[in-house]
């Protein structure tokens, strides 16, 4: 698996690894337990079994052109399916514009996994994977009420075989 992702600016990743750590504090589901080097929060745009030929050139330049770009979270959400806790992100127009380019440019690869599909995808920055039966009411409290901006600065894909990550575009603050 190919995921097409955007990484955030330090100010809503230090946010969003906030959260993180309070959840972990209070004892529920935190991503700030995955330990592995590529965990960071991330906004997932498409995921596919593998890059069509130039994907990965194309992809570079939408975000080189689209970057950076401003984002604001909105409500902390569970999400259906393996009910992940989330903090939505606000859809605007150039976000959702950008997310339609970066399936256009995967068009026809194979694997599209249809929840990030234009018109399925819910845009967010995923806070605990499996908390279906964890408290709700808690982790809204815990996890932040404030709805934090910030900027989308890069973009990157992670390899789910070799469980690396290689740029896309963008300026990234870390190296």
């Amino acid at each position: 698996m190919r995921t097409v992702e955007l990484v955030c600016s330090p100010d809503l990743e230090a946010a969003v690894r906030g959260a993180w750590e309070r959840l972990a504090a209070v004892g529920l589901p935190s991503l700030a337990r995955n330990a592995h080097p590529t965990n960071r929060p991330h906004l997932t745009l498409a995921a596919v079994d593998d890059f069509p030929p130039g994907a990965q050139r194309r992809l570079a330049g939408l975000f080189g052109a689209a970057l950076p770009l401003p984002v604001r979270l909105d409500r902390i959400a569970v999400l259906d399916g393996s009910a992940p806790l989330v903090w939505l992100v606000h859809p605007s127009p150039e976000l959702t514009a950008l997310h339609a380019s970066v399936w256009d440019v995967l068009a026809g690869a194979p694997g599209q996994r249809p929840w990030h599909a234009p018109g399925r995808w819910r845009p967010h920055l995923s806070l605990a994977l499996r908390f279906r039966d964890a408290d709700r009411r808690l982790a809204r409290a815990v996890a932040g009420a404030d709805r934090p901006d910030g900027a989308f600065v890069a973009g990157r894909s992670y390899d789910g075989q070799s469980r690396t990550v290689s740029p896309l575009g963008g300026a990234d603050h870390r190296t």
